[in-house]
């Protein structure tokens, strides 16, 4: 594991090598405990492919990206990292105290976005970007390939990773090459829907006492949380762990931000203005995030008419990427390939004329 200081709090990450020519070892369990060493130096011209960003969802961490970076390292530099205040990044109090991580950038590109007029609080101008709204944690992302000197990358997010990864290709398009969002969706606002959901959040929060992780038969329960079929035990042990150590602060501020009426109108009339490609990964058994919508944010696209923006994964539920990391690379490399194709023809056309 390394760290890097963003705005104040100390960020976990880890960054494979570039490709070797031998293939990565493949595995679906998640490593008993963090690793302690930083990966390996960078192989300077050994790869022209994308660097792979992965972003965790609510209350998870980047542990859960380890099976597909398992399947992807093998051609793909991987960053994964820790969303601020979750897993091993330290929530350090001051960066949460002043309500304003914006940028000059980010407020200026924000005010292209308004949210719909029947949204009971408008977006004033300039714009104050809250600490844990998704273009705040987007913000982060830039931070963290400013640090480490990426500028050419796919986002992968989980969730609400899939919100923060769309918000970033917005905010970051000359370093955003593509997006791929799984178990993602919405811009639908239901309104008793919506506090219920932000209600359960809060006392889900609320209770979380430090000795949850010894109280026996819990990781079988946890195992079960959001999946088609029960995980390993090590899964459960993971997630009560992440559920257990996540800053109260930052849980609950991007539980309240990100489920506003107007930030989840914003996102479809967001995916609307993005240039790059974006796919959509969902699943027949997600009750998180059902499919109908995921296609319905994916329609927004302007490729959406055009291309097959979504994929549906059989007999899965809202973890994809753990309950079939086999099935979730498969897709990932397909995108990835096809969009190679399409910079290689637009290239050509490029040199003919």
């Amino acid at each position: 594991m390394l760290t890097t200081d963003i705005l104040g709090v100390t960020h976990a990450y880890e960054l494979s090598a570039l490709p070797r020519a031998s293939a990565a070892k493949k595995t679906s369990e998640p490593p008993s405990e963090p690793p302690s060493e930083p990966p390996s130096e960078p192989l300077s011209g050994q790869s022209s492919n994308p660097t792979l960003v992965f972003i965790h969802g609510w209350l998870l961490s980047r542990a859960y990206w380890q099976p597909l970076v398992s399947q992807l390292s093998a051609h793909y530099r991987c960053l994964t990292y820790d969303l601020r205040g979750f897993g091993q990044s330290a929530q350090a109090s001051q960066a949460a105290q002043g309500d304003d991580l914006s940028s000059a950038k980010t407020t200026e590109n924000l005010r292209l976005l308004s949210p719909p007029d029947h949204c009971t609080r408008l977006i004033a101008k300039p714009l104050n970007v809250s600490a844990y709204s998704l273009a705040a944690y987007a913000q982060d992302l830039g931070e963290l390939l400013d640090r480490l000197g990426l500028d050419d990358v796919w986002l992968l997010g989980h969730s609400l990773g899939g919100s923060i990864a769309l918000w970033a290709a917005y905010l970051l398009p000359e370093r955003v090459k593509g997006v791929i969002c799984v178990n993602a969706g919405g811009g639908i606002y239901i309104p008793n829907e919506f506090e219920k959901f932000r209600s359960a959040g809060q006392q889900m929060v609320k209770f979380r006492p430090a000795w949850l992780p010894q109280v026996p038969l819990l990781p079988r329960l946890f195992a079960r949380l959001m999946v088609n079929q029960p995980l390993g035990l090590r899964w459960g042990k993971q997630r009560i762990r992440d559920f257990v150590r996540a800053d109260k602060q930052a849980a609950e501020g991007v539980l309240l931000a990100s489920t506003t009426c107007e930030e989840v109108h914003l996102l479809p009339r967001l995916v609307g203005l993005l240039k790059q490609p974006v796919h959509f990964i969902t699943a027949s058994q997600d009750q998180i995030m059902p499919p109908r919508y995921v296609r319905y944010l994916a329609s927004f696209h302007p490729r959406f008419e055009q291309e097959s923006l979504v994929s549906e994964l059989s007999d899965c539920a809202h973890m994809a990427m753990i309950e079939q990391p086999e099935a979730v690379a498969e897709v990932v490399r397909s995108v990835l390939e096809q969009s190679d194709l399409v910079r290689s023809d637009l290239a050509q056309l490029d040199l003919s004329d």
